[in-house]
């Protein structure tokens, strides 16, 4: 017996070993749990503890783009969300990378941009007993009143709930920013793939419809009937919504002049026989009636009140009656009495505004409309002059003459616009011909957002972007002209140089060597940054040189920086909000 041989136990007859169990782990169920939702692209920075991440991400059919700074990551994410309706994503590494990406996070809040900041962070027991760790932050504590909400998932079983919150938080309702705190010991947590995948959630009606009540919309209709010089005015709200067809029909059936703000022109063509944005100062003040479409009556309208709207002091009503169609019922009244309240999200609003405007519609009085046509004619020929005039060096006018013909021939393209003088002689000068191709700083007027906007605008829509910068703003922003070059974006900037903030020739008061703080390096050469990373650099002096370097860079679509070189001494201080520091207008008094 001892020298019978002993079969091994694997040798045929034995019982066959079980399968091992199939596992997934919080990597693979973020992804999952992503791509679930349509979400396609990840704008954002690795580094640990997500550097494994994104390396998986690209793997997995996401697109991962990799940016120089986490802000501009974030910025990027911020108006994807804006140009989708779907949430877009900044992911970044734990503390200083998390702290990058606030801005744009509180940006994306404050201008109602539906957006997620996904962070790594530290573990938690050593974060909550202050012991230490790595990049120790309470990311969280930090984030939440920053935002629309915040969440933090600790277990790989709950990965599901805490994307789903998060894409369901960022869209619906008045949209925002959101915050996802995803722990280092989150990523590897194994767990049974078929529970991983029974645990993901796939969003069902994210931003349900929010249909106004009748009598609001009877209130709103017929106030805006017994008006004598109605207005609408179009904020970046009624552009977020999409409902592009029935805004035009509106404003077209009641005949109303509106006013549209920055990132609401193009929603009706700008050079549209309505439109009053060239007799801005007129319109507002005289209006009796004024309807306020996915508009807020914040800064950028002076808050409904003060000499802007024909008030006697800065802080005194003009005597308007509002109508405000919102999908936050705490935005009435939070600066003047909104009379007729429509709340409701912005498609539904205006398609029960419209169901109401028949052809007995009354039209404006020809004295109101034509008033109005009197003051436009004789604002745009003035402007018109100041257009053709060729001064050397360029002004901003005559540089932006060109921009102007440029977008005429390209009405697809994305303008992307940020600076103080470039910001406001563009959005005056620059007419858009269709609805969310103009991007720009938004309610908090940041700057900064240039690049990040400039990146995801090209990734998302595919279209060609002009990016008009002022020298200032440009440098917040300017080394992701590296992301543009590696990613090979059809992106031409346009940088108005005028050697410093406002302008550039202020001088050092006390006569030292120091420059003032506003002036920067004379001539500098900003296209030799795009020059080092691959694509094309041009620098400009002449309209006619700036008009064949955009013709050049839209043709070939390679990643373009365009050097403008303008008239230092052609910028006012602060733009157009020189009242709001309190050094210039002391200086004015």
């Amino acid at each position: 017996m001892l020298d019978t041989p002993v079969k091994p136990a694997t040798e045929a007859g034995a019982p066959a070993a079980a399968p091992a169990p199939v596992e997934t782990d919080g990597f693979q169920l973020v992804i999952d749990a992503l791509k679930l939702n349509g979400i396609d692209t990840i704008f954002g920075l690795p580094g640990i503890p997500v550097t494994d991440l994104t390396r998986r991400m690209q793997k997995d059919g996401l697109r991962v783009i990799s940016f120089r700074h986490e802000q501009n990551a974030g910025y990027a994410a911020s108006i994807a969300g804006f140009l989708t309706q779907k949430p877009g994503i900044c992911l970044t590494v734990s503390a200083p990378g998390f702290l990058n990406g606030l801005t744009a996070l509180t940006h994306a809040t404050v201008n109602c941009f539906p957006m997620i900041l996904i962070s790594g962070s530290s573990e938690r027991e050593i974060v909550d007993l202050q012991q230490g760790d790595y990049e120790e932050l309470d990311q969280l504590a930090i984030a939440k009143p920053l935002c629309k909400a915040a969440f933090r998932v600790l277990h790989a079983e709950d990965i599901g709930v805490g994307v789903a919150r998060a894409i369901r938080a960022a869209v619906s309702g008045r949209p925002g920013g959101v915050y996802l705190d995803l722990p280092a010991k989150l990523f590897p947590q194994a767990m049974d793939a078929a529970a991983g995948k029974a645990s993901l959630i796939k969003v069902v009606d994210a931003a349900p419809k929010q249909i106004p009540a009748p009598e609001a919309v009877k209130r709103a209709l017929d106030l805006l009937k017994g008006a004598k010089k109605p207005l609408i005015i179009l904020g970046k709200g009624a552009a977020y919504a999409q409902a592009d067809a029935d805004i035009r029909a509106l404003v077209e059936k009641t005949g109303i002049p509106y006013l549209p703000m920055s990132m609401a022109k193009g929603l009706l063509p700008d050079t549209h026989e309505q439109s009053a944005s060239a007799a801005r100062s007129y319109v507002l003040p005289e209006a009796d009636v004024v309807m306020l479409i996915g508009a807020r009556l914040n800064w950028l309208l002076s808050q409904g009140k003060g000499k802007t709207w024909g008030g006697a002091t800065s802080k005194s009503w003009g005597g308007q009656r509002f109508i405000q169609v919102d999908i936050s019922p705490t935005e009435a009244d939070s600066n003047v009495r909104i009379e007729a309240p429509v709340v409701g999200d912005i498609g539904s609003c205006v398609k029960a505004l419209l169901a109401g405007v028949d052809a007995s519609w009354p039209k404006p009085a020809a004295e109101w409309t034509g008033a109005i046509k009197e003051r436009k004619d004789k604002n745009v020929a003035k402007m018109a002059e100041t257009l053709a005039k060729n001064p050397s060096p360029m002004s901003f006018q005559s540089a932006l003459n060109v921009v102007r013909d440029i977008v005429k021939a390209n009405p697809d393209a994305m303008l992307v616009n940020e600076g103080a003088n470039a910001l406001d002689f563009t959005r005056s000068i620059v007419d858009m011909y269709k609805p969310r191709k103009r991007i720009d700083v938004g309610t908090w007027g940041i700057m900064g957002i240039g690049m990040g906007y400039a990146i995801a605008a090209a990734a998302v829509t595919g279209q060609q972007v002009i990016a008009i910068e002022g020298d200032s703003a440009f440098g917040f922003s300017g080394m992701e002209t590296e992301t543009i070059c590696r990613y090979d974006l059809p992106v031409c900037i346009v940088i108005m140089n005028n050697n410093g903030v406002y302008r550039g020739d202020e001088k050092n008061p006390t006569g030292g060597s120091d420059p003032s703080p506003l002036v920067f390096v004379k001539d500098a050469r900003y296209e030799k940054m795009m020059e080092a990373f691959g694509g094309v650099g041009k620098h400009v002096t002449t309209p006619a040189d700036l008009r064949a370097a955009m013709e050049e860079a839209i043709r070939t679509r390679r990643p373009t920086l365009i050097n403008a070189v303008i008239d230092e001494g052609g910028g006012t201080e602060s733009g157009r909000i020189t009242s709001l520091n309190p050094t210039a207008a002391k200086k004015k008094a």
